[in-house]
């Protein structure tokens, strides 16, 4: 693309407005108006000079400020998406995801979970928007800053005087600038932190041009906290799991490839008493009934010595055990476990005794295991109970008369049971659960008869691993610091200058124009140089 020569005889990039040297206006547009458009200075803009190639069209199309708009919308509608039903990571880790939506949501869950929404944060696509809105504000900000900041540096002192007339705040008269005029208003201007530049008579007063690059530190720091936000999809950088882990139980840490183990050895939950602080708890428990004081899980940390051996058995050794309570966490390999939440009594197995009913004789006792259950029960003597369905979460029949479980956990669990004895060798069915019996299939002479039933507590633990952390919070610091940057300060500038026996003034701020045209006023006090008056209504 050629060149545009000005008059001045400064060679500005095909494009410009106003030329970048002295301020004339370079397009026939820009001479009728009547105040100069300095957004940027008037200059070339790479997305409004080129359209050709494909790289044009592309530069162009996410260098738009609508473009770059529409990208965030679209994040926050698809965002919400993932806030209709929970994510993959707040679902129990005992049940698979592509059962669990379906069975507890139906079919809108079985589409939900098909799309991807249950775990929609960490989506191929979700992570290509951010990408999108990074790619925006990579070009967006150098297709401004680049041109910006050339004009900024080749600006003259003395501007001619069609720029100056075409400047909000202006003013001029006849009369000649006198060498002590000058020197007393660069002193003024030098007391109020102004970079005087003097040539030929004419004079160049700017202060905080530092603010005009606020915008551009905001999209780097914007930047970098989305390129944090993607390397959190980098296996390894970002780990964010949630382990249900039952008394007793001895399980597999998430996220640390099978390395470390960890065992649940007990759960605690201490409530404030009525009158252990009374200014600050009666109230509550008097409201809610209880309010917890302390709950934490006692965990022992286990590190896997055949981890690296594929198919080896694990060979645990002990590395440490803590009391895991709120806000004080395990930490271990740049790893951290959070107590998060806990459920108490759960349901862990149930006893049945198999009895007459006529005599009430029992012929032996049986222990289901909710979570592993044995497909039949041996009692001796020719007794047997044998497990035909186990519906954990019972809801009542089907119009077929099939029982039907609502969902995969053991929330109301039944049973049913096909009794043989030594009088029914063929058996005999029965279907139990807590306090209640059924006969589906007729009367019988024998029945399951619920005897007992084994709960535990189970710790909600967090495990967490972020290695972004350093980078997002270097993008939000440098993001806070472009905030600062352009709302405290803002670019000042003043040109007076003679030419012919009249006197030009005109001053620029990107903000609070009145705070310039006070400060212009008070240095120009006092002497023969007219103040400009703000023209933005005329």
């Amino acid at each position: 693309m050629g060149k545009v020569k000005c008059e001045c005889g400064h060679v500005n990039p095909n494009g410009t407005v106003l030329c970048e040297s002295c301020g004339r206006a370079l397009t026939e547009k820009a001479k009728k108006e009547k105040l100069a458009d300095m957004r940027y200075e008037g200059s070339a803009r790479r997305s409004q000079t080129y359209n050709k190639t494909i790289i044009d069209k592309v530069w162009n199309f996410f260098s738009s400020v609508k473009v770059g708009i529409w990208i965030i919308v679209l994040l926050l509608v698809a965002a919400s998406f993932g806030t209709i039903l929970p994510q993959e990571f707040y679902i129990p880790s005992n049940v698979p995801a592509e059962t669990y939506y379906e069975d507890v949501y139906g079919t809108f869950g079985k589409i939900y979970y098909m799309i991807g929404f249950h775990d929609l944060y960490n989506s191929v696509w979700f992570s290509a928007l951010i990408a999108a809105l990074g790619v925006s504000l990579v070009i967006a900000s150098l297709d401004r800053f680049v041109p910006l900041y050339r004009a900024l540096k080749n600006q003259r002192v003395e501007r001619h005087e069609s720029f100056m007339k075409k400047q909000r705040l202006f003013a001029e008269q006849k009369g000649a600038l006198h060498d002590s005029e000058i020197e007393r208003v660069k002193e003024e201007l030098a007391k109020k932190r102004y970079k005087v530049r003097v040539e030929n008579g004419a004079l160049l007063a700017e202060k905080n041009r530092f603010t005009r690059w606020g915008p551009y530190v905001n999209h780097v720091g914007l930047i970098i906290f989305l390129f944090g936000a993607l390397l959190r999809s980098v296996p390894g950088m970002y780990i964010d799991e949630l382990l249900w882990i039952r008394e007793g139980e001895t399980l597999q840490v998430p996220g640390t490839n099978g390395a470390y183990y960890m065992k649940n050895n007990g759960f605690t939950l201490e409530n404030y008493e009525a009158g252990e602080d009374p200014e600050v708890f009666n109230e509550a428990i008097d409201r809610v009934g209880t309010v917890a004081k302390n709950y934490q899980t006692d965990a022992v940390l286990y590190r896997d010595e055949n981890n690296e051996l594929p198919g080896a058995k694990p060979d645990l050794a002990k590395v440490q055990e803590d009391s895991i309570q709120v806000n004080q966490p395990m930490k271990f390999d740049n790893f951290a476990v959070y107590q998060t939440s806990f459920r108490q009594n759960e349901m862990k197995a149930m006893q049945f005794a198999l009895t007459n009913k006529e005599t009430g004789e029992e012929f032996g006792e049986i222990t289901i295991d909710l979570f592993d259950q044995e497909k039949s029960y041996e009692l001796g003597n020719g007794y047997k109970v044998e497990l035909r369905g186990f519906y954990p979460d019972f809801d009542g029949f089907s119009e077929s008369g099939e029982p039907i479980s609502k969902s995969p956990l053991p929330n109301n669990p039944a049973f049913l049971f096909n009794m043989i004895t030594p009088e029914t060798p063929e058996g005999e069915m029965s279907f139990a659960q807590i306090q209640n019996t059924m006969e589906p299939l007729g009367e019988t002479k024998y029945k399951m008869a619920f005897k007992n039933l084994e709960t535990r507590d189970v710790s909600a633990l967090t495990i967490r691993k972020d290695l972004t952390l350093p980078i997002l919070a270097a993008g939000g610091i440098i993001f806070m610091i472009g905030v600062i940057q352009g709302s405290y300060w803002n670019h000042r500038r003043l040109w007076i200058r003679e030419k012919d026996g009249q006197i030009y003034v005109a001053g620029h701020t990107n903000k609070n124009w009145h705070g310039l045209k006070r400060e212009i006023g008070s240095v120009l006090d006092q002497t023969f140089i007219p103040v400009p008056e703000d023209r933005q209504k005329d």
